[in-house]
């Protein structure tokens, strides 16, 4: 299964590496417009989400417009001591990110207020390489987010699982375990799946 899994990696991220600036800048935008559009993204005044780096989707965008909507934002920091992910609240991203962990910008727990509790997130924006239209997600390798998100309250239905990806990172099937987390909603430049009734909506 992990090589199925690296191979899935290394192919997409082969894929997404190629796409030229002016054709990510386009995808970025209109994707940013999704996530904005979005029901679940409106209807929440917390909201996780994450700093891109490389070939990612453009996050700092949507990013910037969480905290001009006026909701409050948290973004995560890998704790080397425990392998696992930590959550701050961050509303000034000029003065309380630094670069981290793999050239990530990550909050600077010195400046920020620390989140202890998944459940207080209502709408998750998840990075990852590749997606299934089933909602499975294949991360980086490292599962943390698979570890945050198993201390969520397994009675709650908080937060909304999103992922914002490029359309050539959806592929027919990943090879799931059983700590992977599956995601609801996944909005691409051209089209917004929702997974848990495996149809698709266009918002835009």
């Amino acid at each position: 299964m992990q090589a199925v899994k690296q191979s899935i990696r290394k192919h997409i991220q082969q894929l997404r590496e190629r796409i030229t600036p002016t054709v990510r800048a386009g995808y970025n935008a209109a994707i940013t417009e999704r996530l904005l559009a979005l029901p679940e993204y409106n209807g929440a005044s917390t909201v996780l989400g994450y700093m891109n780096f490389g070939s990612e989707f453009a996050s700092e965008l949507w990013v910037a417009r969480v905290l001009a909507d006026g909701k409050r934002l948290a973004l995560p920091k890998v704790n080397r001591a425990t392998n696992m992910l930590d959550l701050y609240w961050v509303d000034d991203l000029e003065n309380q990110l630094a670069t981290g962990l793999w050239g990530i910008r990550e909050p600077v727990v010195e400046r920020c207020k620390r989140l202890n509790d998944i459940n207080e997130v209502e709408f998750a924006l998840l990075p990852g390489i590749a997606f299934s239209r089933d909602g499975a997600r294949l991360g980086y390798g490292g599962g943390f987010y698979d570890k945050l998100l198993a201390r969520q309250d397994a009675a709650s239905d908080r937060p909304a699982l999103v992922t914002a990806a490029y359309g050539l990172q959806i592929v027919t099937q990943i090879p799931q375990e059983m700590t992977d987390v599956k995601v609801g909603l996944i909005v691409t430049e051209a089209e917004t799946i929702d997974c848990n009734r495996k149809s698709i909506t266009n918002p835009l």
